[in-house]
C-alpha cells in the first residue's frame, strides 16, 4: 500500500506494509528543475525513479501504442522488458547506439573514407546485440500474453492476442543487404524495424480496431503488465490511470473496478466522482492550485 501526501508543487509517496519499504519525494516547480528523492537519496534521472518505484501509467495519449507508428510500440515493449528483466533493461539503448555507429561507418564507406573491413566489427556487434534484444522482447511478450488475453476478455475485448513481428538477425542477413545499406547509409535489418502486433477477434487493432477497442487494448496491456510484475516479483506496482473512465460504458467501468480491486494500489483520475462504480478508499478533489480530501 502507498500513502500519498500532496502539497504545493510536491508529492510524497510512502510504502506501507510492503516487502520493500520506500519513501519517494517528487518536487515540481515552474521556476525550478524537477527533483526526486527515493529513500532519502537524490535521483539523477526519471529512469532511476521508474526502476526504484514500479509505476504503470495509462493516459489518453497512450492510444498511440496501438494506433501509432511501430516505433511507439517498440518503445513501450522495451520499457516493459526493462521492468520485467531489469538486468536486460539497457539492451535497447546499447543496440540503438551500435546501429548508430554502424550507420556512420556505412556513410564513411559510401563516401570512400573507410573500408569494408572497418565495418565488420560494427556489423558483428549489431547482430549480437540485436539477437539478444529480440530474444528478450519475445520472452517479454510471451509473459504478457496470458494476462493480456484475460484482462481484455473481462473488459469486453474478445480473443485478444499479442505477438512479436520479427526474427533474430544474423550475419548472413547483413551480408545480403550490404550493398543497399551502403547506398542508403542505414542499417536495413534488425529489431529497430520490428513491431508488436495486437489483435482481437481475428482482426489487427491498429488498422481495423475501433477507438474503443484500441483504448481497451492499451488498458489491458497496463493491467497485464501489473499482473505479470506482481507474479514475478511478489510486489504489485502502483497504477496511475488518467481519465480512463470517460470513454468506457457502464459494463467496462465495472469490469475495470473489479480488476483493479484484485491487485495493488491504483490511482484513477476522473472529472466526476460518480463515474467510478465502487467506493474508493481515498478521494482527493483537485481545483486550481489546491488539492483537498473529498
Amino acid at each position: 500500500m502507498v500513502r500519498f501526501g500532496v502539497s504545493a508543487g510536491r508529492v510524497r509517496l510512502k510504502g506501507l506494509n510492503s516487502k520493500v519499504p520506500f519513501e519517494a519525494d517528487v518536487a515540481l516547480s515552474s521556476r525550478e528543475a524537477r527533483r526526486a528523492r527515493l529513500n532519502g537519496d537524490g535521483l539523477r534521472s526519471a529512469e532511476q525513479l521508474r526502476l526504484g518505484l514500479r509505476t504503470l501509467v495509462f493516459t489518453p495519449d497512450r492510444l498511440a501504442v496501438v494506433k501509432g507508428a511501430p516505433s511507439t510500440r517498440r518503445a513501450y515493449l522495451d520499457r516493459s522488458l526493462g521492468r520485467l528483466f531489469p538486468g536486460r533493461a539497457s539492451l535497447s539503448v546499447e543496440y540503438a547506439a551500435a546501429v548508430g555507429q554502424r550507420n556512420a561507418a556505412l556513410r564513411r564507406l559510401s563516401a570512400g573514407a573507410s573500408s569494408r573491413e572497418a565495418l565488420i566489427p560494427w556489423t558483428e556487434t549489431v547482430a549480437s546485440l540485436g539477437r539478444s534484444l529480440v530474444e528478450a522482447r519475445v520472452e517479454t511478450v510471451e509473459l504478457l500474453v496470458p494476462a493480456f488475453a484475460r484482462c481484455a476478455e473481462r473488459l469486453g475485448l474478445a480473443s485478444a492476442t499479442l505477438s512479436y513481428e520479427g526474427e533474430p538477425p544474423d550475419l548472413v542477413d547483413y551480408e545480403l543487404r550490404l550493398e543497399k545499406d551502403i547506398e542508403r547509409g542505414l542499417t536495413g535489418v534488425g529489431p529497430h524495424l520490428h513491431d508488436l502486433r495486437l489483435e482481437a477477434g481475428g482482426h489487427e487493432l491498429r488498422s481495423f480496431g475501433s477507438q474503443g477497442e484500441q483504448r481497451v487494448a492499451v488498458l489491458a496491456l497496463v493491467l497485464a503488465e501489473a499482473d505479470t510484475l506482481a507474479e514475478r516479483t511478489g510486489a504489485t506496482p502502483l497504477m496511475l490511470l488518467d481519465d480512463v473512465l470517460s470513454e468506457l460504458d457502464d459494463h467496462r467501468r465495472r469490469a475495470l473496478a473489479d480488476l483493479v480491486s484484485e491487485g495493488g494500489q491504483t490511482v484513477i483520475t476522473t472529472t466526476t466522482a460518480t463515474a467510478l462504480p465502487v467506493e474508493p478508499s481515498q478521494s482527493l478533489v483537485v481545483s486550481p492550485g489546491k488539492v483537498r480530501a473529498a
